[in-house]
């Protein structure tokens, strides 16, 4: 890992009217628009959209390195997040972050140190940490038959 402080440098191109092309360097340009909820089309992503993206991918990427570090194995995960934006005050805002895991792991696994790294990935998760909203994690470890 390179020594702190890390900089992310991401660039918003838009007309009046349309899309906006979301881009860094060396990475592809993403398309986005306003959520549906904001009167958007749908099928687009948006930068709601992609903030609870990055705390579902953020929470992955936690768990595998939390993992690997502990020599635990596993064959797969699903998380979904569910984000909740709300008016607080006047303000709009994401009030909760909720984080379902369903870990599969092989058979034998040790499903109470599963859970100790699965809740270890979302103290560590650094998107998350970055977050006012309240953070709930709901977790369910798979035990594969063979």
């Amino acid at each position: 890992m390179q020594p702190y402080p890390h900089r992310y440098v991401v660039d918003a191109e838009a007309a009046a009217t349309g899309a906006v092309s979301v881009g860094a360097a060396g990475l592809p340009a993403i398309e986005t628009t306003a959520p549906p909820e904001f009167d958007g089309p749908p099928g687009h992503w948006s930068p709601e959209a992609f903030l609870v993206a990055a705390v579902a991918d953020c929470y992955v990427l936690s768990f595998r390195a939390v993992a690997r570090a502990a020599g635990f194995e596993w064959t797969g995960m699903r998380c979904r997040v569910a984000g909740v934006l709300e008016r607080v005050s006047g303000v709009t805002q994401f009030t909760r972050f909720t984080t379902a895991v369903r870990l599969r792991v092989p058979r034998g696994a040790d499903r109470e140190k599963a859970r100790e790294i699965l809740e270890r990935a979302e103290k560590v998760c650094l998107v998350s940490n970055s977050l006012r909203g309240e953070r709930l994690l709901e977790i369910e470890v798979l035990v594969e038959e063979s």
